[in-house]
């Protein structure tokens, strides 16, 4: 197949355009670049079943003939879409219409990364594919979240008056190699403080909880989903609830560091509990991940060790 991945240079896209040039389809990546970063595709640059488009999906354009959209483009930590509201409802507008049109006119399937956000700070626990959600439509997260409800509500229209093909993934907190340092998700900042001997924040008094899936797990769950006729969303996670504070001494406990760990007031809007009710990917896709949270934050580590190894390496050439 001929598959267009947008978003291909961020976390989820890269991981995602290894996969699919894996099993031997030929990939374009698509990014602006704005949050993603090439290096995330160094490894992809020999393969001839690649090519690498620089384009913001805000605005028209064609890659010609395609059989399946990806469409991941989008700031997605907190950090980002804070910096970048404007863009970011924008890759939820224009750029969902422009890749519908362009599923539309190929006859191409359409996967869209759609999140856990669009459950806002959630009155039911844990959170179904049914339940509606609690979102505050003017907050600071409302860029993001208010721009993916309004992308799933342009998918399922345009199933359901075009008849394009469309999956939705709503994703929950995902975590792995390629997770960018310092952009403000909870994984990486505590691991790269962690591994610099820094002190280990935590918003508010920790009790919030998450769901963390690996990141290959949540990979395997997007290609079955794919591969399914399914149009309404699925939830896509780890249904293993865990407080932010646990994570933060399970941080210290895999890495064997002693971090201490302090706190400052939690972000406006921040969800108080996030959980995946998974039954409807068990049943539909027969998934389900396997990556316990111990084993994934050993590897993640890893990559950051490397990464912050390689950074200082640069400093000390550069200097």
């Amino acid at each position: 197949m001929r598959i267009l991945v947008t978003g291909a240079a961020g976390f989820l896209g890269s991981h995602l355009c290894d996969a699919l040039i894996e099993q031997q389809h030929e990939v374009i990546g698509v990014d602006n670049l704005s949050t993603g970063s090439r290096e995330n595709l160094e490894q992809l640059h020999a393969k001839k079943h690649f090519k690498f488009l620089e384009q913001d999906i805000s605005a028209p354009f064609d890659p010609g003939h395609i059989d399946f959209i990806y469409n991941f483009a989008s700031p997605a930590s907190p950090l980002h879409y804070r910096r970048l509201g404007i863009e970011t409802l924008r890759a939820g507008s224009y750029g969902i219409f422009n890749t519908l049109e362009l599923a539309r006119k190929y006859n191409a399937g359409y996967l869209q990364a759609s999140t856990a956000e669009c459950y806002g700070d959630p009155k039911e626990h844990p959170q179904n594919e049914a339940y509606w959600g609690n979102v505050n439509p003017v907050g600071e997260r409302s860029v993001y979240d208010e721009a993916k409800r309004f992308a799933e509500a342009t998918v399922m229209a345009c199933h359901r008056y075009h008849g394009v093909q469309t999956r939705i993934a709503r994703i929950f907190n995902t975590y792995g190699p390629r997770l960018a340092a310092g952009d403000g998700r909870v994984v990486s900042n505590f691991i790269t403080d962690a591994l610099a001997g820094r002190p280990l924040t935590v918003y508010g008094n920790g009790s919030q909880t998450r769901s963390f899936c690996y990141v290959s797990d949540l990979i395997d769950g997007i290609l079955r989903l794919a591969k399914s006729t399914e149009s309404l969303p699925i939830n896509l996670g780890n249904p293993e609830e865990l407080s932010v504070f646990t994570l933060a001494q399970r941080v210290n406990e895999v890495l064997g560091t002693s971090s201490m760990i302090v706190f400052r007031d939690l972000p406006e809007d921040d969800p108080n509990r996030r959980q995946p009710d998974i039954t409807r990917a068990k049943d539909l896709l027969g998934w389900s991940p396997r990556v316990a949270l111990n084993e994934g934050l050993a590897e993640t580590a890893k990559y950051f060790h490397e990464e912050l190894a390689i950074s200082g390496s640069k400093k000390r050439f550069s200097s």
